[in-house]
């Protein structure tokens, strides 16, 4: 039988406090290989009864029983008609979740995976039995990770880096000047008018009046830039192009298209100097030489940070390509759904859908998924990894700088910090205590590597 929304609805943290007692419950757990868990749960007759006259209850008013008015026929009537399963799959539905979580929490069972669930015995009057595959988390036996040995980097800021950021803040405080006595060059800002068609017959998005262009930008499709360079502004000409194979709109994807476009307007961007006004408008400073000698003081201070951030990952790399662990495929699936449903929401705060995402990239939602296997995994083995350093170090975070991390939360969205506290609950606070404890075995991979 088909039992349509357990899975869905079953997460793998299976710690919550359950205060319904059970009628009858039962639990019989089985290793398999890889660490997966074979776990036959039983819930007693009494309590699959009472999920059944739920689901008659739930459902008698879809029912339609000669002599009775519809949803008044008794559930006797029912059954005698269709037959007791018509109630069964709704039955299940309702005893799975809570029989799986009450049996669970009184286990010490650490499930990291969705379960795949199994009904093996399901009949009225009866007890119902059903099994549920899961992951557990891997044990973990570490490798040395202390005093691993990295490669050095070497932190040198040169004059040219230093220079392009002078002229970053150049482009950020130049101004647009017209130009009317000359031709399209590359570079120029331009408005444009265009009116495209393939075979004659325009298409839909190929058409824009005084449309802002920086030529030279590839914005367009290749080779419609580079054939406005030499047009005068008001001179009509036709621009030939040839969409490219892997164009996302399908019905013009390799098919030669003509536009029609007309030049409105030239600009130029105009740079300021890069002098001692120039420092003075932009920084605290006199001269641009100090202006200079700030930036390079800067750019050192974030290549230091890019060095630590490289030698932490370098480290953590050694520790985890150390240590020895067995990682179910459950488990790799389940992360690699929740980076998939995170995935999601970015791409929607873009005001995109995942379809439309798809759509643009020539992608499918197999090829995504496999493509976020690796860094799943990887992700997996990091976390597991550290999480042993932490218990292997006796790491234990205390609650004063816990409630440091719950007011640096408070105020960053600012709220009281005993909201963030009631909001996040029991295993919002064990997940900060969790979290902290690994950025301590982080800190003590990096600060005790040596650098070669």
């Amino acid at each position: 039988m088909t039992v349509s929304m357990v899975c869905h609805n079953m997460t793998h943290d299976r710690k919550s406090n359950i205060k319904e007692e059970p009628s009858e419950m039962s639990l019989k757990v089985e290793n398999l290989e890889h660490n997966m868990v074979k776990l036959t749960i039983e819930a007693g007759a009494e309590e699959f009864e009472k999920a059944m006259e739920n689901a008659y209850r739930k459902n008698r008013g879809k029912m339609n029983i000669p002599g009775f008015r519809k949803g008044k026929a008794p559930r006797i009537m029912i059954e005698k008609m269709y037959g007791p399963e018509i109630f069964y799959e709704d039955a299940a539905n309702e005893v799975i979740p809570a029989a799986y979580d009450r049996e669970l929490a009184e286990s010490d069972l650490d499930i990291v995976s969705q379960p795949k669930i199994d009904v093996v015995q399901i009949e009225k009057g009866k007890a119902f039995i059903f099994t549920a595959e899961v992951a557990v988390k891997p044990e973990v036996t570490l490798g040395e990770y202390k005093g691993l040995e990295v490669p050095k980097t070497e932190i040198v800021v040169t004059d040219e880096e230093i220079q392009a950021e002078v002229d970053k803040e150049r482009e950020n405080n130049s101004r647009t000047v017209d130009v009317d006595d000359r031709a399209v060059q590359n570079g120029d800002l331009i408005k444009l008018d265009f009116d495209g068609s393939v075979d004659g017959v325009p298409f839909e998005g190929g058409k824009a009046e005084n449309y802002d262009l920086t030529v030279g930008s590839g914005s367009f499709i290749p080779g419609f830039e580079e054939q406005l360079v030499g047009v005068q502004i008001g001179q009509d000409v036709d621009v030939n192009v040839t969409f490219p194979e892997e164009y996302h709109a399908k019905e013009l994807a390799g098919k030669e298209a003509v536009f029609k476009c007309r030049v409105n307007e030239i600009k130029v961007k105009e740079l300021p100097e890069a002098d001692d006004d120039f420092a003075q408008d932009v920084s605290e400073f006199d001269t641009l030489a100090e202006y200079k000698e700030d930036i390079k003081k800067k750019l050192i201070e974030k290549k230091e940070t890019e060095a630590k951030n490289v030698k932490e990952q370098a480290a953590v790399d050694k520790a985890v390509e150390n240590a020895s662990m067995d990682i179910p495929e459950a488990m790799i699936d389940n992360q690699v759904r929740q980076m998939a449903e995170d995935f999601g929401r970015r791409i929607q705060s873009q005001g995109l859908s995942v379809e439309q995402y798809l759509q643009f990239t020539g992608m499918t939602t197999d090829k995504l998924l496999e493509q976020m296997r690796p860094e799943a995994e990887k992700r997996i083995k990091n976390t597991l990894t550290l999480e042993a350093v932490a218990k292997a170090e006796n790491f234990e975070i205390s609650d004063e700088r816990v409630e440091e991390e719950i007011k640096k939360m408070a105020e960053m969205y600012k709220m009281e910090a005993e909201n963030v506290r009631n909001m996040m609950g029991e295993a919002g606070i064990k997940q900060i205590r969790d979290d902290l404890a690994i950025q301590q075995a982080v800190d003590l991979l990096r600060d005790s590597a040596k650098e070669v």
